[in-house]
């Protein structure tokens, strides 16, 4: 296998390094993931980023330009992906959107969703948020009770949506509803775009243990959404939420963060002072970083076949599901090692900035072996539907 890139590729690399060194801006502080990701103000920093990066046509690079993408190969998006989290550039304010609805849409969605929902997704018109989990229906997403009921030219939505990600920020919403409760319960399933300024929509913010509310619970009391705003076909859902879940879970610039991540760890602990020695003279704690950076680079390598499944034009395969797990393992594992080289000054609220940072990042990380499906369906998936094991 050939890891290296073209020199047309490498020229590109070359072209967005120059670009990101003279328009990222000055005062953004090098990373979202921080104490203080969420403020007003770096919400609105990353929106006008996300702008900056349309107007250069590289906030949805792949898509295609008449719906106002980039049209760029699959090699100069993950080129521009890394060259992005190399220079800690804002991640997309409108991530929902870029990364599963909009990807989405172009493959199941009619042309008119294509034309009026698209651009306005690329260029932060209207943000979006995901209504698939339910309280009783997370892991088991097929269990949903979200009820939606015909009525004439438009469906009646009742019921509840939880850890939903942006949607109080959100003016549509990707949701998954009950259409025909007598079917067997991966077919009575339907997707439809639903506007949340809608009357009977209450969204509740759901506080985290890092302090911040960045997800949701959406109520819907009979709420009327146009049954034109169907994805694909009614109760067929669900094979329409499967292509959804296969790009959530699929990245090819995890690996480039990771090792990121190691290079930073490394210092922290070369200038963490344990028992007055640095940490990293401590052999336990060298181990533990050569197995994470070890594992950084599987995740490099399983990012290289979902690239090349992208090259090749198919929707993400298996490839997704084992890098999901396999990052989001990782990343706690590294938040974990983290607090191990700081000690006792991460759980100090006025720590050092560095302690601060590392804090947030290993309370985070857990939520993402939930998010996109847990770990351990995530391995019941991936033994059953790829491995072949009874279940």
């Amino acid at each position: 296998m050939d890891f290296n890139f073209s020199p047309e590729d490498e020229a590109f690399r070359q072209e967005v390094r120059a670009w990101l060194k003279e328009n990222l801006p000055e005062s953004w502080t090098g990373d979202d993931d921080t104490p203080a990701g969420d403020t007003a103000e770096r919400y609105a920093m990353r929106i006008a980023w996300q702008r900056k990066l349309h107007a250069k046509g590289w906030a949805a690079p792949t898509w295609p330009r008449e719906y106002g993408g980039g049209g760029l190969t699959v090699t100069q998006t993950v080129i521009l992906d890394e060259e992005l989290v190399k220079a800690r550039a804002p991640q997309a304010v409108n991530g929902v959107a870029l990364r599963f609805a909009g990807p989405t849409l172009i493959v199941s969605g009619t042309e008119e969703q294509k034309h009026r929902f698209i651009p306005k997704m690329i260029n932060c018109e209207e943000m979006w948020c995901q209504g698939f989990s339910e309280p009783d229906a997370g892991s088991d997403l097929a269990s949903l009770k979200c009820r939606a009921v015909a009525d004439g030219d438009d469906y009646v939505i009742n019921g509840q949506k939880v850890w939903s990600s942006g949607a109080h920020r959100a003016d549509w919403c990707i949701l998954l509803v009950r259409t025909d409760p007598k079917a067997p319960k991966h077919k009575g399933i339907t997707y439809l775009l639903v506007d949340m300024h809608s009357p009977g929509i209450e969204v509740r913010p759901l506080k985290q243990m890092t302090g911040h509310a960045n997800f949701d619970e959406i109520f819907f009391d009979n709420v009327r959404v146009p049954r034109k705003n169907i994805v694909g076909q009614e109760n067929r859902g669900w094979y329409v939420a499967m292509t959804t879940l296969g790009f959530e879970r699929t990245t090819t610039s995890r690996g480039i963060g990771f090792r990121r991540d190691i290079a930073d760890l490394t210092r922290l602990a070369a200038n963490t002072l344990r028992h007055g020695r640095p940490a990293i003279d401590d052999p336990a704690i060298r181990q533990q970083l050569a197995k994470c950076a070890i594992e950084a680079e599987i995740v490099a390598l399983n990012g290289a076949r979902v690239l090349t499944s992208r090259i090749k034009g198919q929707v993400p395969g298996p490839e997704a599901q084992m890098g999901k797990l396999f990052y989001s393992e990782l990343n706690t594992r590294i938040g974990e090692l983290a607090t191990e080289i700081l000690g006792m000054d991460v759980l100090l609220d006025q720590a050092s900035e560095a302690s601060q940072y590392w804090q947030y990042r290993f309370l985070v990380a857990k939520g993402l072996t939930i998010a996109a499906g847990t770990s351990e369906v995530l391995r019941n998936v991936i033994g059953e539907r790829v491995l072949g094991l009874p279940k």
